[in-house]
């Protein structure tokens, strides 16, 4: 295994929590995603289903999970069902996780073989009334493939209609929402990956380099690392291309002058880090990009005192608006008289500001959890203010990942540079 996976009390306690949220005489079932198509006989690299992973840490297609609190055998209480390997399969993919192995991972008792499942859940959904069933239910979703839990709903409703079908999603939701200690600890090596990775890349771009070998050097620094990658697909914009929130050609020279807004991340464990930088291709800012620059870095740092517990991130966003525009006033980029007779329905600085400055993170970038809910400790967050004036080509985002607390923020990221003397510093050393 290429990651240092967490014990298996960290998912054994995750499963005593759900079992006390669930209704007498029930049982929850999840899948792990599918193996996905490319062409031909190509497939996807595996991305396990997070919710399956959290309950379990098992990291391998075609596994089940089934949690019936109230089944009168206690060896049936907890099932995990995996794969079956055999010679070919161990030849042609490697070694499949064992019984053996599975049960140690997830410290999950009960194992068995994904193909005895229909016949163990036909004669455990006789003993009960309730089945909450695993979707995607993440606000931003809008996925039009359809899964595996999409499928097996289907499935079970067309054989077992009488039954009384729950959703499982807001109660996940609601579990995953505060991290755990464990999972900081595996949210702090992937922030750290992704240090090494941008100190590299400070080392390595100047004048003439190509977006996608920024990209590269990443990408050799995060799987030395530990790291399987990515953990969303990175941004490296120059130039115009710093204005565009979401530019993935990353297939652009870096010319002298301009800026390059880096929106990158590792993974680790399936957890993920967040970070975005905006650097300079020669290793100056011009004085226009430090002032642009040195705005986004005061509302990144008053955002941090606002996100506490309690605030609810509508009501934090619309703050961080009044911030941003009053920046955007100070750089000349909105008139003070034209900004006091705008419609406060539209204000003028979402053309500068077009999107949140906060979302969850965790084992999904954008994770799972209610945007209406108020902020609570040991939730994980991201902060990242930035303007964007398309007519200069200049954009400008700061990021890192903090962790909320009782008394303090802590934030993950914090030995990743970020103050614009300090990355001029660093990049002044790979030109001697």
């Amino acid at each position: 295994m290429r990651y240092q996976p967490l014990n298996n009390t960290f998912y054994k306690a995750n499963r005593a929590r759900l079992a006390k949220m669930l209704k007498p005489n029930s049982v929850a079932i999840l899948n792990s995603n599918d193996l996905m198509p490319t062409n031909a006989d190509g497939t996807m690299k595996f991305r396990q289903n997070n919710d399956l992973f959290y309950l379990s840490g098992i990291d391998q297609e075609e596994t089940i999970l089934l949690i019936c609190p109230d089944f009168p055998n206690e060896t049936m209480q907890e099932l995990l069902f995996v794969r079956e390997t055999n010679a070919q399969i161990a030849v042609w993919e490697g070694n499949k996780l064992t019984q053996q192995e599975a049960a140690a991972l997830s410290g999950v008792k009960t194992v068995r073989w994904t193909s005895e499942f229909d016949q163990v859940l036909h004669s455990i959904l006789s003993h009960v009334e309730h089945i909450y069933l695993n979707t995607n239910e993440h606000r931003g979703a809008a996925n039009e493939v359809e899964t595996r839990d999409a499928r097996f709903t289907k499935k079970l409703k067309a054989g077992y209609p009488l039954h009384r079908y729950e959703r499982l999603a807001p109660l996940m939701g609601g579990l995953r929402a505060i991290k755990a200690p464990d999972e900081v600890e595996q949210l702090q090596r992937a922030c750290d990956i992704t240090e090494k990775g941008f100190r590299r890349v400070l080392d390595f771009v100047k004048p003439g380099v190509k977006e996608y070998e920024i990209e590269a050097e990443y990408l050799h620094e995060f799987v030395r690392n530990g790291s399987r990658g990515f953990g969303y697909e990175p941004i490296v914009g120059s130039g115009a291309n710093s204005c565009v929130l979401h530019y993935l050609e990353n297939d652009q020279v870096c010319q002298s002058g301009d800026l390059i807004l880096m929106d990158v991340g590792a993974e680790y464990g399936n957890y993920n880090a967040d970070m975005t930088r905006t650097i300079p291709v020669n290793g100056r800012y011009t004085s226009r990009q430090r002032d642009v620059y040195d705005a986004v870095l005061r509302v990144m740092s008053e955002a941090e005192k606002m996100l506490r517990p309690g605030v609810k991130l509508q009501e934090y966003q619309k703050e961080i608006g009044t911030l941003i525009e009053g920046e955007l006033i100070g750089l000349s980029v909105l008139d003070r008289h034209e900004v006091s007779k705008q419609d406060p329905t539209k204000p003028l600085y979402r053309k500068y500001f077009m999107h949140g400055t906060s979302h969850p993170l965790g084992l999904d970038v954008h994770d799972v959890g209610s945007a209406y809910e108020p902020v609570k400790p040991g939730m994980v967050f991201t902060i990242e203010p930035g303007i964007y004036i398309r007519e200069e080509a200049i954009g400008i985002r700061l990021e890192n990942n903090y962790v909320i607390g009782e008394k303090g923020n802590t934030d993950l990221m914090k030995n990743i540079p970020i103050e614009a003397e300090e990355i001029e510093e660093l990049m002044s050393e790979n030109t001697k």
